[in-house]
């Protein structure tokens, strides 16, 4: 096999991983917005249908499961009214730079060559 020959394989090969890699990642995704979309609907539910106490008996029973599994059992006080829902911001995707031994922050840069070192640099 000549070296143009394979290089053609090895760039069918590529090509074919990528597809493959794109098509996974778009089913994925697919499979992730059902699932955040059934999840929203849940909470939905949850809230208009309003929080009900768990019975007495149905708490015993659960901490005896975990107790006999050597799971951490939470007690939690009766309560009668529910707790309001606290609703947390969305989470900001991304990552802070964080100041290295010298105390200083990386440069700011749109030059994106060599990320990975600027946390161990500085």
């Amino acid at each position: 096999m000549s070296a143009t020959e394979a290089l053609g394989r090895f760039r069918a090969d590529v090509g074919a991983a990528v597809t493959r890699a794109r098509r996974a990642a778009g089913e994925i995704g697919e499979r992730n917005a059902k699932l955040r979309e059934r999840t929203r609907d849940l909470a939905r539910q949850t809230r208009e249908a309003g929080a009900r106490a768990t019975s007495a008996e149905v708490r015993e029973a659960a901490a005896g499961f975990r107790a006999d599994r050597g799971l951490p059992v939470v007690q939690v006080p009766d309560v009668a009214e529910p707790a309001p829902v606290e609703t947390q911001p969305p989470a900001t995707l991304g990552s802070v730079a964080v100041a290295g031994p010298s105390g200083q922050l990386p440069r700011v840069s749109d030059d994106d060559e060599d990320f990975s070192q600027s946390r161990i640099l500085y």
